[in-house]
């Protein structure tokens, strides 16, 4: 087998997921076509086997195992989404596994591999991050002689995963002008990159990764694969502290543009997809089209890939909360009340403006008889609103200290 990835794989990738998984749609999107003024299309992937991309690599991987290792077993460490791609895989082909996940993945996920793989499949939480996840199944497999089914970081696993890249350029009716494509440890973008390298090379690639875990780009800047030092694990399905050491060198070859994309971003892309276009994506599932809001006009089309539709409801209300924080229609600040009557009736009457309401309040603690700091988050009609609230901040005898969203203290309000 070779060690790099070659558009020949993909096209027997393609042949062997052929009879399993879905041609997904690429369909045109109204509303970014808008925001971009050129065509924009979404290529599904949300609607696929799994909900997820993430099928047709681990498919293609354990389809190409050995009798031998077959009988052997398969194990793997996923989010999410690469884990019900190996359990579905593991059923279909009658092949045992486990799926080490950690323990930021949804319960909706969790609960789908376990249905997926039934009694083939036995899912293992194995740590706080993906990369402990990824760890543990290591071990697992060192131990156990089990086949460790990479979700990235194997030619196999690319090759099918390429696939989509194929599949984009066979439904064009013109070869798209540019491909926005999310990146976590790179086994998507290096396949679609293979392909189109090959067979359209004047397409822009551009890679979209989460910019609490934007590992791609530290590993450009740094010629190599590198740990991050921390990784914000919202956007789950691309949180990888560190690329794969088969798909840096495709990514550093062959595609055009890395770009970070703030997670207000991404929470703010989720909810126009939902509420406009009746898309549930997950976080992962919202990069591309968050980051082409930020492309200029295109002369050509431009294909965003939307990865994954495995979202937990019940993470909606840090989703708005992310996305209002983004826009700027929600702020957070200490304000130091004097505890004496009338204090909270001068900051309702003479520093709030109509149309801004108070969302959070809350006492912090007493610093002594005279004062006491308050925790306030005050929600905004419109944007532009801030400097105007501010000034009448700063005019009040109150003290009061924004929270940016940087600030170490914001982690405590999301």
């Amino acid at each position: 087998m070779s060690d790099r990835l070659t558009a020949t794989m993909i096209s027997q990738a393609a042949e062997r997921l052929r009879p399993v998984i879905r041609r997904t749609a690429l369909e045109p999107n109204q509303r970014l076509s808008g925001l971009l003024g050129g065509d924009v299309l979404l290529k599904r992937e949300d609607a696929q086997v799994c909900r997820s991309y993430k099928v047709r690599g681990a498919f293609n991987l354990i389809a190409s195992l050995t009798e031998d290792e077959r009988r052997r077993g398969v194990v793997c460490a996923s989010a999410g989404n690469h884990g019900q791609g190996v359990a579905f895989a593991c059923a279909r082909l009658g092949i045992s596994g486990r799926v080490y996940v950690p323990s930021t993945t949804p319960r909706q996920k969790r609960e789908r591999i376990a249905a997926l793989g039934g009694d083939r499949v036995e899912v293992v939480v194995g740590g706080g991050t993906y990369d402990e996840a990824s760890n543990a199944a290591h071990i697992d497999s060192e131990r156990t002689g089990a086949v460790y089914v990479h979700p990235f970081d194997d030619v196999r696993t690319m090759a099918g995963q390429g696939t989509v890249g194929l599949e984009i350029l066979a439904q064009c009716e013109e070869a798209p002008r540019t491909v926005v494509v999310p990146v976590g440890g790179g086994g998507l973008i290096s396949g679609i990159a293979v392909w189109l390298r090959e067979h359209s090379p004047a397409t822009r690639i551009v890679g979209a990764e989460p910019a609490g875990a934007a590992s791609m780009r530290a590993a450009l800047d740094h010629g190599g694969p590198l740990a991050l030092p921390e990784l914000d694990t919202f956007v789950d399905g691309a949180a990888v502290g560190r690329v794969g050491d088969a798909t840096f060198p495709l990514v550093k070859d062959l595609v055009d543009e890395i770009v970070a994309v703030d997670e207000g971003a991404v929470c703010t892309e989720m909810l126009d997809l939902y509420q406009t276009d009746g898309i549930i994506a997950e976080p992962a599932g919202a990069l591309a089209g968050a980051a082409a809001r930020e492309l200029l006009p295109s002369e050509g089309p431009v294909v965003c890939v939307v990865s994954g539709g495995n979202n937990d409801v019940s993470r909606y209300n840090e989703v708005l909360e992310r996305s209002l924080v983004h826009i700027g229609l929600r702020h957070y600040f200490l304000v130091t009340f004097p505890q004496r009557p009338g204090a909270l009736r001068h900051f309702l009457d003479e520093v709030l403006g109509e149309g801004e309401d108070i969302i959070v309040f809350e006492y912090v603690k007493k610093n002594n008889r005279e004062t006491g700091p308050a925790l306030v988050g005050i929600e905004l009609e419109r944007a532009g609103d801030l400097d105007s609230l501010l000034s009448r901040m700063k005019a009040s005898p109150l003290t009061v200290e924004p929270i940016p969203p940087g600030s170490p203290l914001f982690t405590f309000i999301l």
